[in-house]
Protein backbone atom coordinates (compact mmCIF):
# COMPACT_ATOMS: atom_id res chain seq x y z
CA UNK A 1 0.00 0.00 0.00
CA UNK A 2 1.02 3.75 -0.88
CA UNK A 3 2.31 6.04 1.86
CA UNK A 4 -0.59 8.39 2.76
CA UNK A 5 -0.91 11.96 3.91
CA UNK A 6 -0.63 10.76 7.49
CA UNK A 7 2.44 9.10 6.92
CA UNK A 8 3.92 12.31 5.11
CA UNK A 9 2.63 14.78 8.01
CA UNK A 10 4.36 11.85 10.39
CA UNK A 11 7.57 12.01 8.78
CA UNK A 12 8.18 15.62 8.53
CA UNK A 13 6.55 16.62 11.83
CA UNK A 14 3.79 18.93 10.51
CA UNK A 15 0.25 18.80 10.29
CA UNK A 16 -1.81 16.98 7.99
CA UNK A 17 -3.45 20.43 7.56
CA UNK A 18 -0.20 22.29 6.77
CA UNK A 19 0.69 19.03 4.64
CA UNK A 20 -3.17 19.27 2.61
CA UNK A 21 -2.56 22.99 2.39
CA UNK A 22 0.48 22.61 0.48
CA UNK A 23 -0.35 19.70 -1.93
CA UNK A 24 -3.61 21.89 -2.69
CA UNK A 25 -1.57 24.42 -3.73
CA UNK A 26 -1.66 26.65 -1.03
CA UNK A 27 1.46 28.72 0.64
CA UNK A 28 3.17 27.53 3.59
CA UNK A 29 6.54 28.41 5.24
CA UNK A 30 9.63 28.02 3.35
CA UNK A 31 11.09 25.51 5.76
CA UNK A 32 7.46 23.89 5.58
CA UNK A 33 7.42 23.40 2.08
CA UNK A 34 11.51 22.04 2.47
CA UNK A 35 10.30 19.27 5.54
CA UNK A 36 7.27 18.38 3.03
CA UNK A 37 9.01 18.13 -0.22
CA UNK A 38 11.58 16.08 1.96
CA UNK A 39 8.92 13.50 3.05
CA UNK A 40 7.11 12.95 0.10
CA UNK A 41 10.35 12.35 -1.84
CA UNK A 42 11.55 9.92 0.81
CA UNK A 43 8.42 7.99 1.07
CA UNK A 44 7.58 8.53 -2.68
CA UNK A 45 4.47 9.61 -1.86
CA UNK A 46 1.23 9.87 -4.71
CA UNK A 47 -1.40 12.30 -4.50
CA UNK A 48 -4.61 10.14 -5.40
CA UNK A 49 -6.21 12.78 -8.12
CA UNK A 50 -9.63 11.49 -8.50
CA UNK A 51 -9.95 11.04 -4.36
CA UNK A 52 -8.88 14.90 -4.31
CA UNK A 53 -11.27 15.39 -6.98
CA UNK A 54 -14.11 14.40 -5.51
CA UNK A 55 -13.19 16.14 -1.76
CA UNK A 56 -12.37 19.37 -3.44
CA UNK A 57 -14.65 19.36 -6.51
CA UNK A 58 -11.98 20.11 -8.51
CA UNK A 59 -10.17 17.59 -11.00
CA UNK A 60 -7.04 20.21 -11.11
CA UNK A 61 -7.36 19.91 -15.41
CA UNK A 62 -7.95 23.13 -17.50
CA UNK A 63 -9.52 22.80 -20.82
CA UNK A 64 -8.26 24.61 -24.06
CA UNK A 65 -9.99 24.37 -27.06
CA UNK A 66 -8.51 25.82 -30.19
CA UNK A 67 -9.74 26.34 -33.62
CA UNK A 68 -6.48 24.32 -35.65
CA UNK A 69 -3.91 22.51 -34.21
CA UNK A 70 -1.81 23.15 -37.11
CA UNK A 71 -2.31 27.09 -36.76
CA UNK A 72 0.93 28.68 -35.01
CA UNK A 73 -0.92 30.86 -33.39
CA UNK A 74 -2.71 28.27 -31.57
CA UNK A 75 -0.16 25.94 -31.07
CA UNK A 76 1.94 28.77 -29.21
CA UNK A 77 -0.96 29.43 -27.17
CA UNK A 78 -1.31 25.59 -25.89
CA UNK A 79 2.46 25.48 -25.29
CA UNK A 80 2.84 29.07 -23.04
CA UNK A 81 -0.32 27.98 -21.53
CA UNK A 82 0.94 24.97 -20.32
CA UNK A 83 3.91 26.08 -18.60
CA UNK A 84 2.15 28.44 -17.06
CA UNK A 85 -0.47 26.27 -15.40
CA UNK A 86 2.09 23.36 -15.29
CA UNK A 87 3.21 25.28 -11.87
CA UNK A 88 0.07 25.45 -10.39
CA UNK A 89 -0.33 21.92 -10.60
CA UNK A 90 -2.91 22.03 -13.44
CA UNK A 91 -2.82 19.62 -16.64
CA UNK A 92 -4.28 20.73 -20.11
CA UNK A 93 -7.13 18.56 -21.69
CA UNK A 94 -6.81 19.92 -25.51
CA UNK A 95 -9.25 19.80 -28.13
CA UNK A 96 -9.68 21.22 -31.64
CA UNK A 97 -12.87 22.60 -33.59
CA UNK A 98 -11.10 22.51 -36.92
CA UNK A 99 -13.03 25.47 -37.06
CA UNK A 100 -16.35 23.92 -37.27
CA UNK A 101 -19.29 25.88 -35.14
CA UNK A 102 -20.60 22.25 -34.33
CA UNK A 103 -17.30 20.98 -33.29
CA UNK A 104 -16.48 23.47 -31.12
CA UNK A 105 -20.14 22.97 -29.28
CA UNK A 106 -19.20 19.34 -29.25
CA UNK A 107 -15.79 19.43 -27.50
CA UNK A 108 -17.03 21.95 -25.11
CA UNK A 109 -19.93 19.34 -24.10
CA UNK A 110 -16.98 17.07 -23.78
CA UNK A 111 -14.52 19.39 -21.85
CA UNK A 112 -17.93 19.78 -19.76
CA UNK A 113 -18.50 16.01 -19.02
CA UNK A 114 -14.84 16.11 -17.91
CA UNK A 115 -15.49 17.90 -15.30
CA UNK A 116 -12.45 20.28 -16.19
CA UNK A 117 -11.77 23.68 -13.72
CA UNK A 118 -12.18 26.27 -16.38
CA UNK A 119 -11.72 26.71 -19.85
CA UNK A 120 -9.35 28.77 -22.39
CA UNK A 121 -11.08 29.23 -25.59
CA UNK A 122 -10.57 30.66 -29.27
CA UNK A 123 -13.88 30.70 -30.02
CA UNK A 124 -16.34 30.90 -33.16
CA UNK A 125 -18.86 32.74 -31.50
CA UNK A 126 -21.91 30.83 -32.39
CA UNK A 127 -21.56 29.00 -29.32
CA UNK A 128 -22.64 31.95 -26.80
CA UNK A 129 -25.35 30.51 -25.19
CA UNK A 130 -23.71 27.07 -24.25
CA UNK A 131 -20.41 29.21 -23.09
CA UNK A 132 -22.57 31.68 -20.80
CA UNK A 133 -24.57 28.66 -19.56
CA UNK A 134 -20.92 27.35 -18.53
CA UNK A 135 -20.59 30.70 -16.84
CA UNK A 136 -23.43 30.78 -15.13
CA UNK A 137 -22.40 27.08 -13.98
CA UNK A 138 -18.74 28.66 -12.34
CA UNK A 139 -16.85 27.39 -14.86
CA UNK A 140 -14.46 29.80 -15.70
CA UNK A 141 -14.06 30.78 -19.60
CA UNK A 142 -10.92 32.78 -20.78
CA UNK A 143 -11.69 33.89 -24.45
CA UNK A 144 -8.67 34.52 -26.41
CA UNK A 145 -7.99 36.42 -29.64
CA UNK A 146 -11.79 37.60 -29.63
CA UNK A 147 -15.03 38.22 -27.45
CA UNK A 148 -17.93 35.84 -27.13
CA UNK A 149 -20.66 37.60 -28.48
CA UNK A 150 -23.39 38.63 -25.96
CA UNK A 151 -21.31 36.84 -23.41
CA UNK A 152 -20.30 38.24 -19.97
CA UNK A 153 -16.75 36.99 -20.08
CA UNK A 154 -12.80 37.52 -19.62
CA UNK A 155 -11.29 38.05 -22.61
CA UNK A 156 -7.62 38.32 -23.82
CA UNK A 157 -6.93 40.00 -27.03
CA UNK A 158 -4.76 42.02 -29.24
CA UNK A 159 -5.82 45.52 -30.57
CA UNK A 160 -6.10 44.37 -34.19
CA UNK A 161 -7.48 47.72 -35.54
CA UNK A 162 -4.70 49.72 -34.74
CA UNK A 163 -1.86 46.81 -35.75
CA UNK A 164 -2.84 46.88 -39.58
CA UNK A 165 -3.47 50.80 -39.16
CA UNK A 166 -0.01 51.16 -38.51
CA UNK A 167 1.38 48.96 -40.79
CA UNK A 168 -0.92 50.17 -43.83
CA UNK A 169 0.41 53.67 -42.98
CA UNK A 170 4.13 52.79 -43.08
CA UNK A 171 3.13 51.77 -46.10
CA UNK A 172 1.59 54.95 -47.48
CA UNK A 173 3.91 57.10 -45.77
CA UNK A 174 6.47 55.38 -47.74
CA UNK A 175 4.20 56.47 -51.22
CA UNK A 176 2.38 53.47 -51.74
CA UNK A 177 -1.67 53.78 -52.74
CA UNK A 178 -2.26 50.08 -54.39
CA UNK A 179 -2.26 48.29 -50.92
CA UNK A 180 -3.25 44.90 -51.40
CA UNK A 181 -4.35 43.20 -48.39
CA UNK A 182 -4.99 39.15 -47.32
CA UNK A 183 -7.44 39.11 -44.49
CA UNK A 184 -9.56 35.73 -43.34
CA UNK A 185 -12.81 34.70 -43.75
CA UNK A 186 -15.71 37.57 -43.38
CA UNK A 187 -17.57 37.02 -39.96
CA UNK A 188 -14.02 36.41 -38.15
CA UNK A 189 -13.96 39.08 -35.72
CA UNK A 190 -10.27 39.36 -35.99
CA UNK A 191 -9.69 39.15 -39.49
CA UNK A 192 -13.05 41.83 -39.47
CA UNK A 193 -11.02 43.55 -37.00
CA UNK A 194 -7.72 43.64 -39.06
CA UNK A 195 -9.78 44.90 -42.38
CA UNK A 196 -11.29 48.15 -40.07
CA UNK A 197 -7.60 49.07 -39.55
CA UNK A 198 -6.76 48.91 -43.38
CA UNK A 199 -10.43 51.03 -44.11
CA UNK A 200 -9.95 53.81 -41.58
CA UNK A 201 -6.34 54.52 -42.27
CA UNK A 202 -7.10 54.84 -46.18
CA UNK A 203 -10.03 56.79 -44.70
CA UNK A 204 -7.83 59.08 -42.45
CA UNK A 205 -5.39 59.79 -45.56
CA UNK A 206 -8.76 60.52 -47.75
CA UNK A 207 -7.60 57.61 -50.33
CA UNK A 208 -10.07 55.64 -52.57
CA UNK A 209 -10.03 52.08 -51.43
CA UNK A 210 -10.16 49.46 -54.21
CA UNK A 211 -12.29 46.60 -53.82
CA UNK A 212 -9.77 44.45 -55.60
CA UNK A 213 -6.71 45.18 -53.58
CA UNK A 214 -9.17 43.21 -51.03
CA UNK A 215 -8.87 39.82 -50.91
CA UNK A 216 -10.71 37.41 -47.85
CA UNK A 217 -9.84 33.86 -47.39
CA UNK A 218 -8.88 31.58 -44.48
CA UNK A 219 -6.34 31.51 -42.30
CA UNK A 220 -4.25 29.06 -44.04
CA UNK A 221 -1.40 28.82 -46.14
CA UNK A 222 -3.19 27.92 -49.55
CA UNK A 223 -5.49 31.25 -49.15
CA UNK A 224 -2.08 33.15 -48.98
CA UNK A 225 -0.60 31.47 -52.08
CA UNK A 226 -3.81 31.94 -54.21
CA UNK A 227 -4.55 35.09 -53.13
CA UNK A 228 -1.49 36.95 -53.34
CA UNK A 229 -1.31 35.66 -56.78
CA UNK A 230 -4.67 37.06 -57.33
CA UNK A 231 -3.52 40.68 -56.56
CA UNK A 232 -0.42 40.08 -58.84
CA UNK A 233 -2.48 39.05 -61.80
CA UNK A 234 -4.79 42.17 -61.15
CA UNK A 235 -4.57 44.43 -64.81
CA UNK A 236 -3.62 47.51 -62.41
CA UNK A 237 -1.13 45.34 -59.53
CA UNK A 238 0.11 46.44 -56.54
CA UNK A 239 2.78 47.79 -55.41
CA UNK A 240 2.54 46.60 -51.52
CA UNK A 241 1.02 43.57 -49.18
CA UNK A 242 -0.13 42.77 -45.75
CA UNK A 243 -1.18 38.98 -45.04
CA UNK A 244 -2.90 39.04 -41.96
CA UNK A 245 -1.58 35.78 -40.16
CA UNK A 246 1.47 33.51 -40.16
CA UNK A 247 -0.14 30.80 -42.56
CA UNK A 248 -0.89 33.16 -45.09
CA UNK A 249 2.17 35.13 -44.63
CA UNK A 250 3.60 31.38 -45.53
CA UNK A 251 1.57 31.19 -48.35
CA UNK A 252 2.34 34.28 -49.65
CA UNK A 253 6.06 34.28 -49.39
CA UNK A 254 5.55 30.97 -51.69
CA UNK A 255 3.62 32.62 -54.44
CA UNK A 256 6.31 35.20 -54.46
CA UNK A 257 9.68 32.37 -54.65
CA UNK A 258 7.47 30.91 -57.62
CA UNK A 259 7.38 33.81 -59.46
CA UNK A 260 10.43 35.18 -58.94
CA UNK A 261 9.55 38.36 -57.75
CA UNK A 262 11.71 41.01 -56.29
CA UNK A 263 11.06 41.91 -52.72
CA UNK A 264 11.28 45.04 -52.03
CA UNK A 265 12.20 45.52 -55.43
CA UNK A 266 9.37 45.17 -57.58
CA UNK A 267 6.71 44.52 -54.04
CA UNK A 268 6.65 45.60 -50.72
CA UNK A 269 5.79 42.87 -48.39
CA UNK A 270 4.48 42.32 -44.67
CA UNK A 271 3.87 39.45 -42.89
CA UNK A 272 2.06 38.43 -39.35
CA UNK A 273 3.99 36.54 -36.48
CA UNK A 274 6.99 34.36 -36.38
CA UNK A 275 9.74 36.93 -35.86
CA UNK A 276 12.15 33.64 -36.21
CA UNK A 277 10.72 33.04 -39.89
CA UNK A 278 10.98 36.78 -40.16
CA UNK A 279 14.39 36.62 -39.80
CA UNK A 280 15.97 33.89 -42.08
CA UNK A 281 13.74 35.17 -45.07
CA UNK A 282 15.52 37.28 -47.05
CA UNK A 283 15.41 40.25 -47.31
CA UNK A 284 14.10 40.10 -43.52
CA UNK A 285 11.02 40.44 -43.68
CA UNK A 286 8.69 43.52 -42.07
CA UNK A 287 6.38 41.52 -39.34
CA UNK A 288 3.68 42.45 -37.03
CA UNK A 289 4.48 40.71 -33.94
CA UNK A 290 1.84 39.61 -31.74
CA UNK A 291 2.99 39.74 -27.61
CA UNK A 292 2.52 35.64 -27.26
CA UNK A 293 3.86 35.38 -23.93
CA UNK A 294 1.84 38.60 -22.50
CA UNK A 295 -1.16 36.77 -24.18
CA UNK A 296 -0.81 33.49 -22.26
CA UNK A 297 -0.19 35.35 -19.22
CA UNK A 298 -2.75 36.83 -18.60
CA UNK A 299 -5.36 34.68 -19.78
CA UNK A 300 -3.73 31.75 -17.50
CA UNK A 301 -3.30 34.47 -14.51
CA UNK A 302 -7.19 35.51 -15.11
CA UNK A 303 -7.79 31.80 -14.98
CA UNK A 304 -5.96 31.01 -11.65
CA UNK A 305 -7.74 34.44 -10.15
CA UNK A 306 -11.10 33.00 -10.99
CA UNK A 307 -10.66 29.48 -10.00
CA UNK A 308 -9.71 30.89 -6.37
CA UNK A 309 -13.05 32.36 -6.53
CA UNK A 310 -11.75 36.16 -7.12
CA UNK A 311 -14.43 37.78 -9.19
CA UNK A 312 -12.93 41.62 -9.48
CA UNK A 313 -13.23 43.34 -12.32
CA UNK A 314 -15.42 40.66 -14.05
CA UNK A 315 -15.58 40.20 -16.77
CA UNK A 316 -11.90 41.99 -17.63
CA UNK A 317 -10.86 42.91 -21.12
CA UNK A 318 -7.38 42.97 -21.91
CA UNK A 319 -6.05 44.43 -25.17
CA UNK A 320 -2.81 43.88 -25.85
CA UNK A 321 -0.50 45.87 -28.52
CA UNK A 322 1.52 44.49 -31.26
CA UNK A 323 4.85 45.56 -32.37
CA UNK A 324 5.67 46.45 -35.65
CA UNK A 325 9.23 45.00 -36.73
CA UNK A 326 10.88 46.90 -39.53
CA UNK A 327 12.56 44.62 -42.00
CA UNK A 328 14.30 45.07 -45.16
CA UNK A 329 10.98 43.94 -47.23
CA UNK A 330 9.19 47.56 -48.10
CA UNK A 331 10.65 50.87 -49.85
CA UNK A 332 9.63 53.84 -50.96
CA UNK A 333 8.00 54.10 -54.29
CA UNK A 334 6.53 57.68 -55.90
CA UNK A 335 3.17 58.29 -56.57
Amino acid sequence: MGATIKDVARLSGLSIATISKYINGGNVLEKNRIKIEQAISQLDFKVNEIARGLKTNRTMTIGVLIPDLKNIFGATIISNIEDILTRYGYSMMVCNYKQGHRQEREKLEFLEKKMVDGIIIIPTGSNSQYIGKLINDEVPVISIDRPIPDVDCDTVMVDNQNATYNVVEQLIVRGHRRIGVICGPEGNYTADERLKGYLRVYEDYSLKVDPAMIKRGYYDVESGYNLLNELLDHENPVTAVLATNYEMTLGAIMAINERNIDVPGDLSFIGFDNLQMAKIVKPALTIVVQPMQQICENAANLLLKRLNKDMSNFPSIVRLKTELVIGGSIREVAY
